[in-house]
Protein backbone atom coordinates (compact mmCIF):
# COMPACT_ATOMS: atom_id res chain seq x y z
CA UNK A 1 0.00 0.00 0.00
CA UNK A 2 1.19 3.51 -0.80
CA UNK A 3 2.77 5.43 2.13
CA UNK A 4 0.83 8.57 1.20
CA UNK A 5 -2.43 6.65 1.55
CA UNK A 6 -1.35 5.26 4.94
CA UNK A 7 -0.22 8.67 6.17
CA UNK A 8 -3.49 10.21 5.01
CA UNK A 9 -5.46 7.47 6.80
CA UNK A 10 -3.44 7.95 10.02
CA UNK A 11 -3.91 11.70 9.81
CA UNK A 12 -7.65 11.28 9.27
CA UNK A 13 -7.94 8.84 12.19
CA UNK A 14 -6.04 11.12 14.54
CA UNK A 15 -8.13 14.09 13.45
CA UNK A 16 -11.33 12.13 14.18
CA UNK A 17 -10.08 11.13 17.61
CA UNK A 18 -9.02 14.68 18.45
CA UNK A 19 -12.32 16.17 17.28
CA UNK A 20 -14.29 13.60 19.28
CA UNK A 21 -12.17 14.18 22.36
CA UNK A 22 -12.57 17.97 22.18
CA UNK A 23 -16.33 17.55 21.77
CA UNK A 24 -16.44 15.41 24.92
CA UNK A 25 -14.23 17.86 26.84
CA UNK A 26 -16.76 20.60 26.16
CA UNK A 27 -19.20 18.69 28.32
CA UNK A 28 -17.02 17.27 31.07
CA UNK A 29 -13.51 17.16 32.53
CA UNK A 30 -10.93 14.74 31.19
CA UNK A 31 -11.01 12.56 34.31
CA UNK A 32 -14.63 11.64 33.46
CA UNK A 33 -13.97 10.86 29.79
CA UNK A 34 -13.40 7.22 28.91
CA UNK A 35 -11.58 5.70 25.96
CA UNK A 36 -14.84 3.95 25.05
CA UNK A 37 -16.64 7.30 24.80
CA UNK A 38 -13.91 8.76 22.60
CA UNK A 39 -13.95 5.71 20.32
CA UNK A 40 -17.75 5.66 20.05
CA UNK A 41 -17.83 9.37 19.24
CA UNK A 42 -15.11 8.94 16.59
CA UNK A 43 -16.58 5.65 15.30
CA UNK A 44 -13.17 3.99 15.79
CA UNK A 45 -12.36 0.82 17.70
CA UNK A 46 -10.29 0.79 20.88
CA UNK A 47 -7.36 -1.02 19.26
CA UNK A 48 -7.06 1.80 16.74
CA UNK A 49 -7.12 4.35 19.55
CA UNK A 50 -4.35 2.52 21.41
CA UNK A 51 -2.24 2.30 18.27
CA UNK A 52 -2.03 6.13 18.38
CA UNK A 53 -2.33 7.08 22.07
CA UNK A 54 -1.74 5.42 25.43
CA UNK A 55 -4.80 7.02 27.06
CA UNK A 56 -6.94 10.18 27.03
CA UNK A 57 -4.21 12.12 28.84
CA UNK A 58 -1.71 11.25 26.11
CA UNK A 59 -4.23 12.44 23.51
CA UNK A 60 -4.62 15.73 25.41
CA UNK A 61 -0.84 16.17 25.72
CA UNK A 62 -0.41 15.63 21.97
CA UNK A 63 -3.13 18.14 21.12
CA UNK A 64 -1.50 20.67 23.45
CA UNK A 65 1.96 19.93 22.06
CA UNK A 66 0.78 20.60 18.50
CA UNK A 67 -0.54 24.00 19.57
CA UNK A 68 2.65 24.78 21.51
CA UNK A 69 4.77 23.77 18.50
CA UNK A 70 2.70 26.02 16.21
CA UNK A 71 3.07 28.96 18.61
CA UNK A 72 6.82 28.35 18.91
CA UNK A 73 7.16 28.20 15.14
CA UNK A 74 5.42 31.52 14.73
CA UNK A 75 7.36 33.23 17.52
CA UNK A 76 10.68 32.09 16.02
CA UNK A 77 10.30 34.84 13.42
CA UNK A 78 9.33 37.58 15.88
CA UNK A 79 11.72 39.86 17.76
CA UNK A 80 10.27 41.37 20.92
CA UNK A 81 12.43 44.47 20.85
CA UNK A 82 10.79 45.82 17.72
CA UNK A 83 8.41 48.77 17.76
CA UNK A 84 4.81 48.73 18.95
CA UNK A 85 3.39 48.23 15.44
CA UNK A 86 5.35 44.97 15.22
CA UNK A 87 3.89 43.90 18.55
CA UNK A 88 0.41 44.71 17.23
CA UNK A 89 1.03 42.63 14.10
CA UNK A 90 2.25 39.74 16.24
CA UNK A 91 -0.88 39.96 18.40
CA UNK A 92 -3.09 39.99 15.30
CA UNK A 93 -1.38 36.82 14.05
CA UNK A 94 -1.83 35.15 17.43
CA UNK A 95 -5.52 36.10 17.52
CA UNK A 96 -5.93 34.79 13.95
CA UNK A 97 -4.41 31.48 15.03
CA UNK A 98 -6.67 31.33 18.07
CA UNK A 99 -9.72 32.08 15.93
CA UNK A 100 -8.77 29.33 13.45
CA UNK A 101 -8.52 26.93 16.40
CA UNK A 102 -11.29 28.48 18.50
CA UNK A 103 -12.96 25.25 19.52
CA UNK A 104 -9.74 23.71 20.84
CA UNK A 105 -8.63 26.88 22.64
CA UNK A 106 -12.09 27.35 24.18
CA UNK A 107 -11.89 23.86 25.67
CA UNK A 108 -8.24 24.00 26.74
CA UNK A 109 -8.68 27.36 28.45
CA UNK A 110 -11.98 26.40 30.12
CA UNK A 111 -12.45 24.80 33.53
CA UNK A 112 -12.43 21.39 31.81
CA UNK A 113 -9.06 22.18 30.25
CA UNK A 114 -5.55 21.64 31.50
CA UNK A 115 -4.11 24.48 33.60
CA UNK A 116 -0.63 23.27 32.72
CA UNK A 117 -1.33 24.14 29.09
CA UNK A 118 -1.90 27.77 30.08
CA UNK A 119 1.38 27.76 32.00
CA UNK A 120 3.19 26.20 29.04
CA UNK A 121 1.93 28.90 26.69
CA UNK A 122 2.89 31.62 29.19
CA UNK A 123 6.38 30.12 29.56
CA UNK A 124 6.95 30.02 25.80
CA UNK A 125 6.50 33.74 25.50
CA UNK A 126 8.32 34.45 28.78
CA UNK A 127 11.39 32.47 27.72
CA UNK A 128 11.52 34.36 24.44
CA UNK A 129 11.08 37.87 25.75
CA UNK A 130 12.29 38.05 29.37
CA UNK A 131 15.79 39.40 28.71
CA UNK A 132 14.79 41.86 26.03
CA UNK A 133 11.70 43.01 27.93
CA UNK A 134 13.62 43.50 31.16
CA UNK A 135 16.24 45.57 29.30
CA UNK A 136 13.68 47.58 27.35
CA UNK A 137 11.57 48.34 30.41
CA UNK A 138 14.67 48.91 32.60
CA UNK A 139 13.33 46.55 35.22
CA UNK A 140 15.18 43.94 37.28
CA UNK A 141 14.46 40.39 36.11
CA UNK A 142 12.72 39.39 39.34
CA UNK A 143 10.26 42.31 38.98
CA UNK A 144 9.93 41.63 35.24
CA UNK A 145 8.80 38.09 36.11
CA UNK A 146 5.97 39.46 38.24
CA UNK A 147 5.03 41.96 35.54
CA UNK A 148 5.06 39.32 32.84
CA UNK A 149 2.99 36.89 34.93
CA UNK A 150 0.43 39.63 35.47
CA UNK A 151 0.29 40.50 31.77
CA UNK A 152 0.25 36.86 30.57
CA UNK A 153 -2.49 35.83 33.00
CA UNK A 154 -4.54 38.83 31.94
CA UNK A 155 -4.05 37.99 28.27
CA UNK A 156 -5.24 34.43 28.80
CA UNK A 157 -8.31 35.81 30.59
CA UNK A 158 -8.97 38.23 27.72
CA UNK A 159 -8.62 35.46 25.14
CA UNK A 160 -11.02 33.21 27.05
CA UNK A 161 -13.55 36.04 27.43
CA UNK A 162 -13.29 36.77 23.69
CA UNK A 163 -13.83 33.11 22.83
CA UNK A 164 -16.77 32.79 25.25
CA UNK A 165 -18.32 35.93 23.73
CA UNK A 166 -18.34 34.29 20.32
CA UNK A 167 -15.36 36.35 19.14
CA UNK A 168 -17.67 39.35 18.96
CA UNK A 169 -14.79 41.82 18.48
CA UNK A 170 -12.52 41.82 15.47
CA UNK A 171 -9.05 40.35 15.55
CA UNK A 172 -7.60 43.84 15.06
CA UNK A 173 -9.66 45.30 17.94
CA UNK A 174 -8.51 42.52 20.27
CA UNK A 175 -4.88 42.96 19.25
CA UNK A 176 -5.13 46.71 19.89
CA UNK A 177 -6.73 46.09 23.30
CA UNK A 178 -4.02 43.67 24.40
CA UNK A 179 -1.28 45.88 22.98
CA UNK A 180 -2.53 48.97 24.80
CA UNK A 181 -3.04 47.13 28.08
CA UNK A 182 0.37 45.48 27.84
CA UNK A 183 2.35 48.54 26.85
CA UNK A 184 0.43 51.36 28.49
CA UNK A 185 -1.62 49.82 31.30
CA UNK A 186 -5.27 50.12 32.19
CA UNK A 187 -5.33 53.91 32.50
CA UNK A 188 -5.40 54.36 28.69
CA UNK A 189 -8.68 52.43 28.47
CA UNK A 190 -10.60 54.20 31.23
Amino acid sequence: MDNKKINRRVKYTRMGLKDSFIKLMKAKPIRRITITEICEEADINRATFYSHYTDQYDLLRQIEQELVDDINEYLESYRFNEDESQFLQMMEKIFEYIKENAEVFTVLLSENGDRNFQKDVMMIVWNRCKDEWAAKKSVREEIAQYMYTYVASGCIGIILKWLQSGMDKSIHDMAVLVSKMTNQGLSVLV
